[in-house]
């Protein structure tokens, strides 16, 4: 079993006869995700690799029954994008586009809880459910079905999470990139719900980084509403207050959005805290304990 995505899923890629777009939709093809449809105004009528390409994502929905999208449009009209597909019918929204304002992305909020839509991103890499289906921009070659959920707010940092397990036997259940940027959709406590709801994923991953309070209402959550084992890693622990480190919401202040602030949240909350990603793995063996299968 796996969460939001499934060998159900019917994929529509927004800009899909885009250099990204069009790249990236053949490896999800290629995985064996159920790619339905792409748009792009003004190619109605052709198609990308026998994937019919329509004007609008309500012509999509309505001539291919597609219930997901991904987003490869340029930060300037991607959150118009994403609202398009939220007032078509389309109940997930993957935004891959990075550098959306975050004007815009306040500005669209409204309009997905309006029509019932969630949204994954912006400036994320998507998510992936093993053997099943790819909706992102991930490596597929280091991801391994298995029982452990993973959630991160680094694209990056994902990959090496993954990898860590991988190579130790860990196979992953779902794992999804939620993006960096000071307003995103999903967060890790819709997530985590998510995952604690799956009766497949037997262990939680959960990547942080410094800046914000995210992680401190994560670990708030799990203490009161996650029952399965939960392991994290905090990314930042170096650096200094009032820098900028990368991601637009990794920025700490004196005092706030620390790694040792987060840290002491999440083991309050009794989760284990990896001091470095080669940790991850051996933290989730031992929580898995007789459910860890190689």
């Amino acid at each position: 079993m796996s969460i939001l995505i499934n060998k159900d899923t019917k994929l529509v890629v927004q800009g899909i006869t885009g250099r990204d777009g069009g790249f990236h939709t053949l490896k999800m093809k290629e995985y064996g995700t159920n790619v339905v449809a792409g748009v792009s105004p003004g190619k109605e009528g052709t198609n990308v690799d026998g994937i019919p390409v329509f004007n609008t994502v309500e012509n999509a929905v309505k001539a291919t029954g597609a219930n997901t999208s991904i987003v490869f449009v340029p930060a300037p009209f991607a959150a118009d994008a994403v609202a398009e597909a939220a007032e078509a019918g389309i109940k997930l929204i993957i935004a891959i586009s990075e550098g959306i304002p975050t004007v815009d992305v306040i500005r669209i909020t409204p309009i997905l809880e309006k029509y019932g839509a969630k949204m994954i991103g912006p400036n994320c890499p998507g998510l992936i459910s093993p053997g099943k289906s790819l909706a992102g921009i991930l490596p597929t070659n280091i991801f391994k079905e298995g029982n452990v959920g993973l959630i991160s707010r680094s694209g990056t940092l994902t990959y090496e999470m993954v990898n860590q397990l991988t190579t130790n036997g860990i196979g992953q259940s779902t794992c999804i990139g939620i993006g960096g940027d000071p307003i995103i959709g999903l967060h890790y406590i819709e997530l985590l719900a998510m995952f604690e709801a799956d009766i497949h994923t037997d262990a939680i991953v959960l990547c942080g980084e410094i800046g914000g309070d995210a992680e401190e209402q994560a670990a708030a959550f799990i203490k009161e509403n996650i029952t399965k084992p939960v392991v994290a890693f905090i990314a930042g622990q170096s650096a200094p207050p009032g820098k900028r480190m990368g991601h637009a919401g990794a920025l700490i202040t004196s005092g706030s959005g620390t790694a040792i602030e987060k840290i002491k949240a999440f083991e309050a909350a009794g989760v284990k805290v990896a001091k470095e990603p080669a940790e991850i793995p051996i933290l989730v063996k031992k929580a898995l304990g007789d459910k860890w299968q190689a």
